[in-house]
């Protein structure tokens, strides 16, 4: 059995964020052949043009580990109905120089949670538009919008609600079937 290598993002900087707890669960829920390590990019300056003909080091092992990843997941809060500046900032770092965009053929899942009725519907296809013009295939089903109650994800990642647990559980396998045929067509460009 084929390990992928998934590198994760976790849209918001909070350090107790719902969206880290939300990772931990999906992590603990993947099937086995999957590998996680997280991306983070807290450090990373502005982007501008200015920095292409040298990027600091901080933006060269950003993008170097989502170049030595075999497939992307995204797991972000939504921020004024789209994606945290951050994390924006970030993708911009990993795509640019013009022709050197690290998500180009990465496969990708994008999933959130927020205390409000919709989840993060509204960030999810702010994201999902950022990633298509970045080349990046995307797992388009099952689409996954998280309402976070209190008590929802312990600490550690475990679910307390069963039918949540199932879903996010089979999420997962979907998101492993997919980096699975999108690796079989496109080549990893890592």
């Amino acid at each position: 059995m084929t390990t992928f290598k998934v590198g994760y993002l976790i849209g918001s900087l909070a350090r107790e964020s719902i969206n880290r707890k939300l990772a931990r669960a999906l992590i603990n829920l993947a099937p086995k052949a999957l590998a996680f390590t997280e991306i983070p990019f807290k450090d990373l300056p502005l982007y501008s043009y200015d920095y292409d003909a040298d990027y600091p080091q901080v933006a060269r092992d950003f993008k170097a580990a989502i170049k030595a990843s075999d497939a992307i997941l995204f797991v972000t809060p939504e921020y004024n109905r789209s994606i945290p500046g951050g994390l924006k900032n970030a993708i911009d770092w990993a795509s640019r120089p013009y022709g050197t965009n690290a998500f180009t053929h990465k496969p990708s899942a994008v999933i959130g949670t927020s205390p409000g009725a919709i989840g993060t519907a509204v960030a999810q296809q702010s994201l999902r538009s950022v990633l298509s013009f970045c080349n990046s295939p995307q797992m388009n089903a099952p689409e996954a919008y998280i309402q976070f109650t209190p008590g929802l994800i312990g600490d550690g990642g475990e679910v307390t609600v069963e039918s949540t647990e199932g879903f996010l559980r089979n999420y997962m396998a979907e998101f492993h079937d997919h980096i699975e045929r999108v690796l079989t067509v496109l080549p990893n460009n890592g």
